[in-house]
């Protein structure tokens, strides 16, 4: 069973229908809008940020939790200047991208340490090592996915549970639509392949994740050899 939070980004939609469509039992997490279609009508509202509420959401749908994979897509984003940053804006970021995505995890890990088995799923950015003038709260809390999953890693490996982040590039989904047409033209010229990546290298990435119980505490970059 999968479980993936922020299903109504660009990223996190596909997957939760990619994977639906490959026959696998999908349970998505959204925060605010409900998205349309009849394939949404079990999915739940969830602030990831509120512990309270992971929890909740954890232990109501517990019960029908097995093999669990868990993908954390949710995030968002704050763009300015560290000098001229509103340090609530900046802290939000970290509590939802960093802090909440630990929230599910330690929420989750119970099931999976008594079910000894579990696969956890980070989408992190190549923000996180590469920088990007504006980003700091969104490229720290990147950042601390990668030490995150190399601690989580060590306690768990043992029960046949692994955790991973993909480091991501840049996506023909997501926040690049957000992206002026020009400065996207700039950013493909440092991609080698010259092109954004299509999502289904990502859900392949999942899928090798998945299927790869020797591979745990690391990041993978998914980034067509951006430099």
């Amino acid at each position: 069973m999968i479980v993936i939070t922020g299903i109504t980004g660009g990223i996190g939609n596909y997957l939760f229908n990619a994977l639906l469509e490959k026959g696998e039992t999908v349970i998505g997490t959204y925060h605010l809008a409900k998205p349309s279609g009849e394939q949404y009508k079990d999915c739940h509202s969830l602030d990831i940020s509120d512990n309270a509420q992971v929890e909740a959401f954890v232990k109501k749908i517990g019960n029908s939790l097995k093999d669990i994979t868990l993908i954390n897509c949710a995030g968002i984003t704050y763009n300015t200047f560290a000098h001229k940053s509103d340090p609530d804006e900046w802290a939000k970021v970290i509590n939802v991208n960093l802090t909440g995505t630990f929230f599910l995890i330690r929420a989750v890990l119970p099931l999976m340490r008594e079910q000894n088995f579990g696969r956890i799923i980070n989408l992190s950015s190549i923000v996180a090592s590469t920088g990007v003038i504006g980003t700091s709260a969104y490229a720290a809390s990147k950042a601390g996915l990668n030490g995150m999953v190399k601690s989580i890693a060590l306690e768990n490996a043992k029960r046949s549970i692994t955790i991973n982040n993909i480091n991501l590039g840049y996506f023909k989904v997501g926040m690049i639509d957000s992206v002026p047409k020009e400065q996207q033209e700039k950013i493909k010229e440092k991609i080698a392949v010259n092109e954004f990546g299509d999502p289904d290298n990502l859900l392949k990435t999942i899928q090798y994740i998945r299927e790869t119980p020797y591979l745990t505490g690391s990041s993978i970059d998914l980034n067509g050899g951006f430099n």
